[in-house]
């Protein structure tokens, strides 16, 4: 007897519309001036993904709460450099351009018309809610990010793999454990502790000063993982030079938080979705309303097509 297992897709959507945004020209605008290249660059990705891939199933992970105050507390750093505006209450307003902001909106609308799932949670970023997904799925699991953090989620022997766009989302690299251990050292779990060490400027993660990516993949492959090296700072037999062990036992109070921070939840409370691929727009009138008042074009229609196959 032969098992078919579904294959979900899952997309790190703000990481896809940002590319989009700065991929296709801002001259790309609705019958109202709107600029909608965003909208229809995003379309023309998922048509993309669609066709090369053949998902069964796909989300749209959003980003419910770019930058959790749980997060924060943990790490007052935690991405604060992106901070447009803050709030007392609810989320922080991410620095974004002027007219990308608008275009999300239109871009949620065009996703619950066509009948993709849409899934954000509050209090939880879009790679939470892939983490969890991915946790859960019983099949293999394509996650399409330009986010290195979600390297952590590889696993090969559950068929989950990143798709990381190189030049659009034509060109993609497949991330497996295989190019994980050729480029850094490490398996998906092991890049958590990688990213950890090295710091991540762009999310505003200090690291241990003085370990660098090099030197993060060597003591990993020394010691075998997070655990591993800080219990080597207490061994004066462990293999580490003098300054490492100065840098990490200095560093302890970070690398005590650090992984609730840097690592993706897996325990976000889902909503009950219908994650199939849909094959017709769940509600035609509303995308007919949406591509006329925005001018989406051959870009929609495209994406209809292939779903349509």
């Amino acid at each position: 007897m032969r098992f078919v297992t579904r294959r979900l897709m899952l997309l790190d959507s703000a990481s896809l519309y940002f590319r989009a945004y700065f991929g296709v020209p801002e001259s790309v605008k609705a019958p109202d001036g709107t600029p909608v290249n965003a909208v229809r660059g995003l379309l023309e990705f998922i048509d993309r993904l669609v066709k090369d891939h053949r998902p069964d199933d796909l989300v749209a992970c959003m980003d419910a709460d770019w930058r959790p105050q749980w997060r924060v507390d943990l790490i007052p750093s935690y991405k604060a450099h992106r901070v447009a505006e803050e709030h007392e209450v609810g989320p922080d307003e991410e620095e974004v351009p002027d007219t990308l902001s608008p275009q999300v909106p239109i871009i949620e609308d065009v996703l619950d018309a066509l009948g993709i799932a849409r899934v954000g949670v509050e209090g939880y970023e879009a790679d939470d809610v892939i983490g969890t997904f991915t946790g859960r799925a019983p099949g293999p699991v394509d996650i399409v990010t330009g986010d290195r953090d979600l390297y952590q989620l590889v696993d090969d022997k559950r068929g989950v793999r990143v798709l990381y766009p190189l030049k659009g989302v034509g060109t993609l690299q497949l991330t497996d454990e295989a190019w994980l251990r050729e480029k850094y050292g490490v398996d998906g779990p092991g890049y958590a502790d990688l990213a950890l060490l090295r710091g991540d400027p762009s999310d505003g993660l200090p690291g241990v000063p003085g370990i660098g990516e090099k030197t993060a993949a060597k003591l990993l492959a020394e010691f075998g993982d997070l655990a591993g090296i800080m219990a080597a700072v207490d061994d004066p037999k462990a293999k580490l030079t003098p300054s490492q062990r100065k840098r990490l036992d200095e560093s302890r109070p970070y690398v005590a938080v650090a992984p609730k921070v840097v690592k993706v939840a897996g325990d976000v409370p889902l909503p009950d979705v219908d994650t199939a691929l849909p094959h017709a727009p769940h509600d035609p009138a509303a995308l007919d309303e949406l591509a006329v008042r925005w001018g989406l074009g051959g870009s929609l229609q495209r994406l209809l097509s292939t779903l349509r196959a």
